[in-house]
């Protein structure tokens, strides 16, 4: 069992031997040409021969991949045909949703709750991603970015302007009259964000007020206002995200807006199934 190549690699060559194409057969998989070209080199270099010639506008499978695809077509069939004897028949997929913890818990989680409501026929899976790069080019259905919108081959709509402030716990508040009483209390940084503690701290007025204070770093915003919860300091969030929160409140009424925001997301080539255009104008009319 060790020997036998990723799924994922004999996939991309099941599907592009069947349509002889990388651009066809990342469609079909959901994931970007340049992944199945990368899978079948992978796949190439595990088995020691070439299973495609590469023409400068069309591919044909060499005579060893003429003569594995008939065992890959077999093996994907018993595959199917065991699943459906064992778990039934169903060509129900789930619409892939992919987003940051925090947007999940904050703005997706309540319209996901009304969208299940009211179209109980869509499977959903939802999957986590922190940075940018966590989304990878395996793709989902749809996704919830945080950045400029710098991303190509994306339909993209932003979700609104970002503005951010201070939050804590109620009782630190208290002791918190203006920006000065800051000092010598931990500021919390979720670290990746354009605008961080220094920005606030400008437009606030006080610039040089870092040096007098504690820091904490955090690798996700989830973290950090999960501690300011807890009283373990100061951090900074959106204001959109401190509205769906009871155990935060805004000491101060400054903010200072970013240019970076969260954004709807799907590829722009793929063909959309019904299911995941239904969610994607779901949540397109919530914006």
């Amino acid at each position: 069992m060790s020997q036998l190549p990723p799924l994922l690699w004999l996939q991309a060559f099941e599907s592009a031997a069947r349509t002889l194409s990388f651009t066809a057969a990342g469609l079909e998989l959901g994931v970007t040409q340049a992944a199945i070209s990368q899978r079948i080199r992978l796949l190439e270099d595990r088995l020691g021969q070439k299973l495609f010639v590469r023409h400068p506008r069309s591919l044909t499978l060499t005579p060893a991949g003429q003569a594995w695809l008939p065992s890959i077509h077999d093996a994907f069939s018993r595959i199917s045909e065991g699943t459906s004897e064992v778990f039934g028949a169903t060509s129900e997929r789930p619409v892939t949703l992919r987003a940051t913890p925090i947007i999940q818990q904050s703005w997706l989680a309540p319209r996901l709750v009304a969208l299940h409501r009211q179209k109980p026929h869509i499977l959903l899976r939802l999957v986590s991603a922190i940075w940018p790069d966590d989304f990878g080019p395996e793709g989902a259905d749809i996704e919830i970015r945080y950045g400029r919108g710098e991303w190509s081959g994306l339909e993209m709509l932003p979700l609104g302007d970002e503005q951010l402030l201070p939050v804590c716990s109620p009782a630190l508040a208290g002791t918190l009259a203006a920006p000065e009483d800051l000092a010598g209390h931990t500021l919390l940084h979720a670290v990746g964000f354009g605008v961080g503690w220094p920005g606030w701290l400008q437009a606030a007025g006080v610039p040089h007020l870092e040096a007098d204070c504690l820091s904490l770093s955090c690798d996700n915003q989830v973290m950090t206002l999960a501690l300011a919860s807890q009283g373990g300091g100061v951090a900074l969030t959106h204001r959109r995200l401190l509205d769906q929160r009871e155990d935060l409140v805004a000491p101060f009424d400054i903010d200072v807006p970013s240019d970076e925001r969260f954004w709807l997301v799907r590829p722009s080539k793929r063909q959309v199934r019904v299911e995941a255009n239904e969610v994607w104008e779901w949540l397109s009319s919530s914006l």
